[in-house]
């Protein structure tokens, strides 16, 4: 593949600038298409996985969709599998590719196992663990001089353990694009209170719904990995970021949402 690309050097030396006209053959290693899963279970909800295949980064930006995929969830010696139906809901639009009708209903402690296989002889498996709920502990607003309120919420960590977290606002509704969505490890914090924030951007008699998700390391590692590929993309001096998948024989995570949810309306 030759791509030509055009070099700005721009010097300060003797206020002088320049530039370069230059080809360079790049030789990229072809691409061998991997499954991409992504599977959130969630107490209360219906089993809904997305099953896409990895593309070229050159290729149209297209869900490249797996019709013959098979998706079986396995939890305390039964199996259950999901039907191909691909459906889109919410707002950004969330693509699901299989669901099945039945509810998940939690315990903590349970195991749930996945497995995707294809027509090609593709699989990629993985496990997730019902992690005991952890509540969150107040909620706090505060308004600046200017009347715009930031919001606080606080948890209790368990001690000797390693704990992770994510925490989400929503205006109104969750299902709507949240104004807030980060991750945290207890490993400063350890056994101590441990408080989330934001910047000064609400008002009076706005409606927040404030989540707490008590998740564990596989799902941590994923989401700062995809944070910090998001960030490096289209940026030449950042370095290529790897995400660390939870699931075995492809990419992509499996894992259950375990959360503690209030709503509040700022006064």
């Amino acid at each position: 593949m030759k791509i030509k690309i055009l070099l700005y050097f721009l010097t300060f030396f003797f206020l002088s600038s320049c530039s370069i006209d230059d080809t360079i053959e790049m030789g990229l290693p072809p691409h061998d298409p991997q499954l991409v899963l992504e599977c959130y279970l969630e107490d209360g909800k219906p089993m809904r996985a997305t099953v896409l295949e990895s593309s070229n980064y050159f290729d149209a930006p297209t869900p490249p969709l797996v019709p013959d995929a098979q998706v079986t969830i396995a939890h305390n010696g039964r199996k259950l599998d999901l039907t191909y139906n691909p459906t889109t809901e919410g707002s950004p639009t969330k693509l699901y590719t299989h669901a099945a009708d039945e509810d998940v209903q939690f315990k903590a402690g349970d195991f749930y196992t996945i497995e995707v296989t294809d027509g090609r002889g593709r699989k990629v498996t993985g496990n997730a663990k019902v992690l005991p709920t952890v509540p969150i502990r107040s909620i706090k607003w505060h308004f600046d001089g200017a009347g715009k309120a930031m919001v606080s919420a606080t948890l209790q960590d368990k001690a000797n353990t390693a704990n992770y977290y994510r925490f989400m606002i929503h205006r109104d509704n969750i299902d709507s694009g949240s104004d807030v969505n980060l991750v945290a490890s207890d490993e400063l914090r350890d056994g101590k209170v441990i408080t989330f924030g934001t910047s000064y951007t609400y008002e009076r008699g706005d409606t927040l719904i404030v989540s707490l998700y008590h998740i564990d390391k596989q799902h941590y590692d994923f989401f700062q990995s995809v944070a910090n590929a998001k960030e490096a993309n289209g940026n030449p001096f950042a370095e290529p970021t790897k995400i660390l998948s939870s699931v075995n024989g492809g990419f992509g995570i499996f894992t259950t949402l375990v959360v503690d949810r209030k709503k509040i309306v700022i006064e």
